[in-house]
């Protein structure tokens, strides 16, 4: 009898093993930072740009899958609480509320930069003859004093982080215009603006600024960028070019910055430190976007040039 529970014992034992083993080795990651799959959460502003990330990416490690879902900006924040995300590219890093937050629920994040800068371009059809405004004018236009024929137009009404930067850098606390228009995306902004004189238009540059990219280029000739005056320096009027960017002599500016989650050098640190490195780098400037991390030489080329 007693022979027969040794046994027993030992069989449970060898069976309680394996499958402690079994275990361990299903919650081992499957990526490094040259193969693998993973899924990633990038505001939509910024599709055009990280589009060209990954691809360029993928190419160089073609045994890597970085799936991308494109969302606003607070939907990506969401994402960091979410298991499946690696990756969150957006326009801040987290306040310290929300990284407390992390910390209690998902251990925390384990790198975070901000790698590049892009400009909210401001933008009007042909037709339009006030080709200069001042961050006051704009926020008339965008408020309930908008007493004109003009109608402002946002990549959404909520959650994104142009329509963010507008409320909390331009109307600073007055309330919305009811002409204020949503369209679905930055290129459906593009496409109103395009087909209606009397809109103005809110985009990241990213969307209109390359004159690279073969679809920009066909949009860049049925739209026209509008200069704004430097807050400092009023005399001082600018277009989202490079170097005005980099420098935040234009007004609207935000930064393209990356949050990383995951606990191991896989993939999502992979790509975080492609962007930081010199070929991520490269890839903005090309973009006609502003590098923080490496220094290129910017030059004040716009869209119109």
């Amino acid at each position: 009898m007693k022979s027969t529970c040794s046994k027993l014992f030992v069989v449970a034992c060898v069976g309680w093993m394996m499958s402690c083993s079994s275990a361990s080795e299903s919650s081992k990651p499957t990526d490094t930072p040259e193969s693998g799959s993973i899924w990633i959460s990038a505001d939509e502003s910024f599709q055009p740009i990280v589009d060209e990330l990954i691809q360029v990416y993928q190419s160089h490690h073609p045994q890597t899958l970085i799936n991308v879902q494109y969302k606003p900006e607070a939907d990506c924040f969401k994402d960091l609480f979410v298991d499946s995300i690696r990756m969150v590219i957006v326009t801040r890093k987290p306040n310290a509320s929300e990284e407390r937050l992390l910390t209690d629920s998902v251990g925390g994040i384990t790198r975070t930069r901000a790698v590049a800068r892009d400009g909210i371009a401001v933008l009007a059809h042909p037709s339009q003859k006030k080709l200069t405004w001042t961050r006051k004018e704009l926020r008339e236009l965008l408020s309930e004093k908008n007493n004109n024929s003009l109608m402002p137009v946002v990549d959404g009404l909520k959650a994104t982080s142009t329509v963010r930067f507008l409320v909390d850098s331009v109307l600073r606390g007055e309330i919305p215009s009811k002409k204020l228009m949503a369209a679905r995306t930055s290129q459906g902004v593009i496409e109103y603006v395009a087909n209606n004189p009397n809109v103005i238009g809110f985009v990241g540059v990213s969307w209109i600024g390359n004159r690279e990219d073969s679809l920009q280029r066909i949009w860049q000739p049925r739209v026209q960028l509008l200069r704004l005056a430097n807050d400092k320096f009023p005399d001082y009027t600018s277009l989202p070019d490079q170097v005005n960017v980099y420098t935040r002599l234009y007004p609207f500016t935000r930064d393209i910055t990356y949050i990383v989650t995951e606990k191991h050098v896989g993939l999502a640190t992979g790509f975080a430190r492609f962007m930081d490195g010199e070929i991520g780098q490269l890839i903005f400037k090309r973009a006609y976007l502003a590098p923080l991390l490496k220094d290129f030489g910017l030059r004040p080329v716009t869209a119109k040039e």
